[in-house]
């Protein structure tokens, strides 16, 4: 990690604040052996005592990436009976919908599609753009969260398994992403810089969230918190048993979200996404830290391709390749640039995690 994000801090020894939270309190929440393996035990006889008699006891959103697929595999071998979700927003991938399509017919599960209505979300996502700050997906995180708990709710499912995991995303910048869940700041950005009414999207802010975790009981649990999760011996796994294929690097199996996480979060805010998965697999162990430093020395996406890929997606956007360039130049904004909630949502998710206190992470 650097000063690309621009609340870190280091210490005496040159330690930033993220590793230093990582190793004191993530890594708690990383696979320990027998005792992980007795607290997913526990977990998994909750869940399905919740779900007797109903025709699913959990539910897994899936995207076409690793981290889903391999959550779908893992709780189908652990004897769950998941609902698989996925949120359409109009930007997968071919190979995405291949990798949903073989994981999902292998295992034998049934599946729901949520579409969003493309003229909201697209103006959503123009929005977020134009008012030029880092949380260019946050439409789409608030999507996926009141999809599932959509269809959560629809089949009285109350354990959402999420594909979450501390080996892989345990560090994540604020700055870099702010809270999705923060409806204040969303909807001053999509009044303010949106030009479309929203009718359908599926908002979720943390007055849902409340009301589907003490009114409707759903809960969010991190299975993968609770394996020894390898995230490149998934990959093998997957390639093996379904025929899987990989894109590439995470969560570049949207062709969007390839295209923020590369190009505009890179030249726009000197954000390197990969910096925050490598701090986090070296945490974890995963990867050596000279590995992370060595892949760190190509740009995150191909300069040859990049120009078809802009017009790509500035066409899919509506608007002309002039009109991208001039909002991706436009000077960076970070969330406190913006009315926002962040003191109100910290003190509440605090208590929370107070009132909960097992499992602290594996609940928010």
């Amino acid at each position: 990690m650097d000063t690309s994000d621009p609340e870190i801090t280091f210490d005496a020894d040159g330690n930033c604040n993220h590793c230093r939270e990582f190793l004191e309190t993530r890594a708690a929440y990383v696979y320990r052996g027998e005792e992980s393996d007795v607290k997913l035990s526990r977990a998994i006889e909750r869940i399905q005592t919740a779900g007797k008699g109903k025709p699913f006891d959990c539910i897994i959103g899936v995207s076409g990436g690793v981290d889903s697929s391999y959550l779908l595999y893992t709780a189908k071998q652990k004897g769950l009976r998941p609902l698989a979700v996925h949120l359409d927003n109009g930007w997968d991938s071919e190979t995405a919908v291949s990798n949903i399509g073989k994981v999902v017919s292998k295992l034998d599960l049934d599946y729901e599609s949520y579409v969003l209505n493309w003229e909201e979300f697209r103006g959503l996502q123009l929005a977020f753009l134009r008012a030029s700050v880092p949380e260019a997906e946050t439409p789409t995180d608030v999507a996926i969260v009141g999809a599932l708990h959509h269809f959560a709710a629809k089949y009285g499912i109350k354990y959402m398994i999420s594909a979450g995991n501390q080996a892989t995303e345990g560090i994540l910048p604020k700055s870099w992403h702010y809270n999705a869940r923060d409806l204040k700041y969303f909807n001053h950005i999509t009044k303010v810089f949106g030009a479309t009414r929203l009718r359908s999207f599926p908002t979720f802010g943390y007055q849902k969230e409340i009301y589907f975790k003490f009114i409707k009981g759903i809960r969010t649990f991190y299975l993968l918190n609770y394996v020894p999760y390898d995230h490149l011996a998934a990959i093998r796994l997957l390639e093996d048993e379904f025929d899987y294929r990989y894109y590439g690097q995470k969560h570049y199996e949207s062709r969007y979200t390839r295209f923020i996480q590369s190009y505009y979060l890179f030249e726009k805010f000197g954000i390197d996404y990969r910096r925050a998965t490598y701090s986090a697999k070296i945490c974890s162990g995963q990867i050596g830290r000279e590995d992370a430093l060595e892949g760190l020395m190509s740009k995150p996406y191909d300069e040859n391709a990049m120009e078809e890929e802009k017009k790509y997606i500035a066409k899919k956007l509506g608007i002309s390749g002039e009109e991208f360039e001039s909002i991706i130049d436009v000077a960076p904004k970070w969330y406190w640039d913006y009315p926002n909630d962040d003191r109100k949502l910290g003190m509440i998710y605090n208590a929370y995690r107070k009132l909960f206190n097992k499992e602290k992470l594996a609940s928010v």
